[in-house]
């Protein structure tokens, strides 16, 4: 039901219709106006005719020709136009006739003369009168011309006058059969024009709809025709390319100024998070410093060696100041994507004997058993800098937590490689305590510390493991912690050799 109130709505059938009702408007009209206008016509047609011939017959007279040819003219002119003509002198003394019964054509217009008889008259001047006459008693009707020439004869003219209501009701009848064959035609006709017309009207519609979705993918195909419709089309072409490219480039726009407010956003997070790191961090240095320099102040002791201590405790806590927020500046920017990673080829194992070397104080004064079995070289492409920070984390931590377990005392450092994933995995275990399963994922946070031999006094500042997940992340490789047997190990993965 909806599909054919749609087809009855459509330009097509609109079209159509419009065609085939003007058609028949057409045709009844010709009706009409054939009804109302042929019998007048007609009378004036045949009134013209005869006062055309009257005016031929009163040139001839007047021209002087000879009877003979005068004679064989009007006979000419009665024979084509199916004329009685009948001529006679002042005298009565008949000069022509048509008509060979010389008593009938005098009847005739005797009985024109008949008031019996309905005489219309058409056309009268002061030489002729043409008249319609009804001659009910022979049942005929004919039209009379009565005028008198130059050369004072007297003419008559009869011309027979068919009824023109019968002559409307067959050109009526010829008209409605004509305009019936017409319209079939012109309904088939106009069936193939409004399907050549509505085609590419339907076309653009359907580009329209789906451009309103902001779908440009459908086009308009030019034709030959050089019209409005090719014209509209092709501009519709133009504003769907100019649009699609517009939207385009607003949805660029707009994905840039989400990332403009994105960023705005993580600088704004990274400046509160700041803030309240150094504000709970800062706390007891803070309360150190204030604490040994009001001692100075006020002399608690006087001696130069108590003096010396607490200036040494303020310097102390005053590196560990400029070291921590160094620590966490850099710390914001790994962690909000704003430090930028300089990648390289080195060597890890060349890497991570450098570390070993670095912290062999540490290692001997808790008589610490490494054991690293290297392979040289084993190339990797990270940014070496922060590579190397990664290792000394794990490796402090371990140095710090290892105790002797089962007459173990060590720290074990292992690198594998994985060949399907091209990942170099490097491990660090070390003997003591394991972690206890609910801080497995919470030591990965800034300050955070499982238990309270992690605290100031050793020396960190409890970011280390931050440090570790926020370059991993940037670089989107594997990380964690994993409780052993005898130990905890940590590990992480590095991209091989970049060629």
């Amino acid at each position: 039901m909806e599909k054919q109130k749609k087809h009855f709505q459509s330009v097509r059938f609109k079209l159509f219709l419009t065609m085939c009702v003007t058609i028949t408007i057409i045709v009844l009209c010709l009706v009409i106006i054939n009804s109302v206008v042929l019998g007048s016509f007609y009378m004036y047609s045949k009134t013209r005719t005869v006062r055309n011939v009257y005016n031929r017959i009163n040139a001839f007279y007047n021209n002087n020709g000879n009877d003979n040819s005068i004679e064989d003219e009007l006979r000419r002119i009665a024979f084509n136009n199916s004329f009685d003509i009948f001529i006679e002198t002042q005298e009565n003394v008949i000069v022509f006739s048509t008509d060979k019964d010389l008593y009938t054509t005098i009847n005739m217009i005797t009985n024109a003369k008949n008031s019996s008889n309905d005489v219309n008259v058409i056309f009268s001047d002061e030489k002729i009168e043409v008249s319609k006459i009804n001659d009910k008693y022979n049942n005929i009707n004919y039209i009379l011309l009565s005028g008198r020439l130059d050369n004072g004869y007297h003419l008559y003219i009869s011309m027979p006058a068919v009824p023109i209501e019968e002559s409307v009701e067959i050109s009526n009848q010829a008209l409605i059969i004509i305009g019936l064959i017409i319209l079939l035609i012109s309904a088939i006709i106009a069936s193939y024009i409004s399907k050549k017309f509505s085609e590419p009207i339907v076309q653009l519609n359907a580009i329209t709809n789906k451009m309103a979705k902001l779908d440009f993918s459908q086009k308009y195909t030019p034709v030959d025709t050089d019209d409005e419709i090719n014209d509209l089309g092709k501009n519709i072409n133009i504003m769907s390319d100019k649009l699609e490219t517009t939207i385009k480039q607003l949805r660029a726009n707009n994905s840039e100024l989400e990332k403009d407010i994105e960023e705005k956003s993580k600088i704004d997070e990274m400046r509160k998070q700041f803030i309240s790191d150094v504000s709970h961090e800062l706390k007891t240095p803070i309360a150190l410093i204030q604490g040994y320099a009001e001692g100075l102040i006020e002399n608690v002791n006087t001696d130069d060696e108590s003096r010396k201590f607490y200036a040494e405790v303020i310097l102390d806590e005053s590196n560990k100041m400029d070291t921590l927020v160094k620590q966490l500046l850099e710390l914001m920017k790994l962690e909000y994507g704003k430090r930028e990673f300089n990648n390289t080829n080195f060597d890890i194992v060349e890497l991570i004997e450098e570390v070993i070397r670095k912290c062999n104080v540490m290692i001997n004064e808790k008589k610490i058993d490494i054991e690293f079995k290297s392979r040289k070289p084993i190339i990797v492409n990270a940014d070496d800098f922060y590579i190397e920070q990664v290792v000394t984390n794990y490796f402090t931590n371990a140095i710090k937590h290892t105790i002797n377990v089962n007459g173990e005392n060590k720290i074990k450092i292992n690198i594998k490689e994985n060949k399907k994933t091209d990942k170099i995995r490097i491990s660090v275990f070390n003997t003591g305590k394991p972690i206890p399963e609910e801080h497995l994922n919470k030591i990965w946070g800034r300050f955070y510390k499982e238990d309270s031999s992690r605290n100031r006094s050793d020396g960190g500042t409890g970011i280390g493991l931050a440090f570790v997940k926020a370059i991993m992340t940037n670089y989107k490789n594997d990380f964690g912690v994993i409780n052993k047997e005898n130990g905890v190990e940590f590990y992480f993965e590095l991209d091989k050799e970049y060629t």
